[in-house]
């Protein structure tokens, strides 16, 4: 594991602007669909982020050409000339199950080890597994390691138990290029959904109801070269208005995704923070952002999104009063708590509920990234502290946010890369 720190010196007041890099969540599956297009693709906005650096790897270990320069990326999936990824790319990244799909759209046929990611939860794949069998996919394992192959289904009309967002992207990438007609039902509404299969139909798909939870598909034989500009990053840009808020600051973001950010916007509201709001521009400040929130509880979209719960948690930790936060998504959100005690937070966990209660003042001191989003969180929390904070283990905090140390410098923060 990196062991590279960050050190934060807290207590300034941020004030500034600062620019919304590409999606994660968008960009990843963007990439396995690129698979299913026997040609180039050019993604504009692609952030520069470790999670699509694996990515990248695993498209070039099937015989993808990729190049890149800056935030612009060209893959060329012409040929295509293996079935398989290596282990030690699938393994550290969750998103890596979607080129299921995607690969078994192209060739048919697919091997991949469990993937992995932050251990956040189980999040078992047995939602991709089961509506994909429901689309005729054969599956076996053998030694921590899954092999699929495409076969003939006379189901059209599949269901998911689950909205899951990856699982939804699975069938999605699978039955894009297959030339069979599908209706998914049980579909998960995210942004990035709606992203992904507007990638696609922009290269000659056809697929209706992204967004709703019945997603109709009219598989094609053939997908055309295409060039698309990746949508921001709905998270980030929450985790920077957190910043405004947990210093009592002035923050604006460029290039926001505002219209996916109506949950965050609706609890920053209730915390007391004053917000101007344009079509891809939101001003936000923090002066009088200092109020408890009664209950947040995650869910899938459009409610609350899981990814902000943490960073929500270091911001009501000093807010005045007590405030609950549920976690539904994933049974093992809360392990940023512990960190968060050690700078003088007061959280109480019971189950999948964390009560809230706040506090005057953090204060600084050595903690530890477990996990992309708890390590924003300490971040922030090391932001609003008394003294020094140093955040080990930042390579979490690479996997999902392109340079937060250059951004928040941006906005003012004392804070350096060691």
């Amino acid at each position: 594991m990196d062991m590279s720190t960050i050190h934060v010196c807290g207590g300034n007041t941020l004030c500034g602007e600062v620019d919304i890099q590409g999606s994660k969540n968008a960009a990843l599956p963007v990439m396995a669909a690129s698979l299913l297009i026997k040609g180039k693709t050019v993604l504009k906005n692609c952030p520069v982020i470790t999670d699509v650096e694996h990515m990248q790897k695993l498209l070039e270990a099937v015989g993808c050409m990729i190049t890149k320069s800056g935030r612009t990326m060209e893959i060329d999936a012409s040929d295509i000339c293996a079935t398989s990824f290596p282990t030690e790319h699938a393994n550290v990244m969750r998103s890596s199950v979607v080129l299921i799909g995607a690969l078994l759209g192209r060739m048919g046929e697919i091997s991949i080890c469990y993937p992995g990611g932050c251990v956040i939860g189980k999040r078992p794949i047995d939602f991709h597994l089961d509506i994909l069998g429901q689309m005729g996919v054969e599956f076996s394992e053998e030694n921590g390691c899954i092999a699929a192959r495409a076969g003939k289904s006379e189901n059209r009309k599949v269901m998911l138990p689950f909205p899951s967002v990856g699982a939804t992207e699975n069938a999605i990438l699978y039955a894009a290029a297959s030339g069979c007609a599908y209706q998914i039902s049980g579909c998960a509404r995210e942004p990035e959904i709606i992203e992904l299969c507007e990638f696609l139909n922009r290269s000659g798909a056809r697929i209706a109801g992204a967004g709703t939870s019945v997603i109709t598909i009219i598989g094609v034989k053939k997908l055309s070269e295409i060039c698309y500009r990746i949508m921001p990053d709905r998270i980030v840009a929450g985790t920077y208005l957190l910043a405004g808020v947990m210093t009592r600051g002035l923050v604006v973001l460029n290039q926001a995704p505002c219209d996916y950010l109506s949950g965050v916007f609706e609890v920053l509201g209730e915390m007391g923070a004053d917000l101007a709001i344009a079509k891809d521009w939101v001003c936000l400040n923090g002066e009088n952002a200092n109020r408890s929130v009664r209950y947040i509880k995650t869910e899938v979209y459009p409610g609350f999104p899981t990814d902000m719960q943490s960073m929500f948690m270091a911001a009501l930790s000093i807010s005045q009063g007590c405030s609950i936060l549920e976690e539904t998504i994933f049974e093992n959100r809360f392990q940023v708590v512990d960190e968060l005690k050690k700078m003088g937070a007061d959280i109480h966990v019971i189950g999948r509920r964390a009560m809230v209660c706040g506090v005057k003042k953090l204060r600084g001191t050595v903690v530890e990234a477990k996990e992309l989003r708890g390590g924003a969180a300490l971040l922030l929390a090391g932001l609003s502290a008394d003294g020094d904070t140093y955040i080990k283990n930042d390579v979490f905090i690479r996997r999902g946010y392109e340079n937060i140390v250059r951004d928040l410098k941006l906005l003012g923060a004392k804070i350096e890369e060691e």
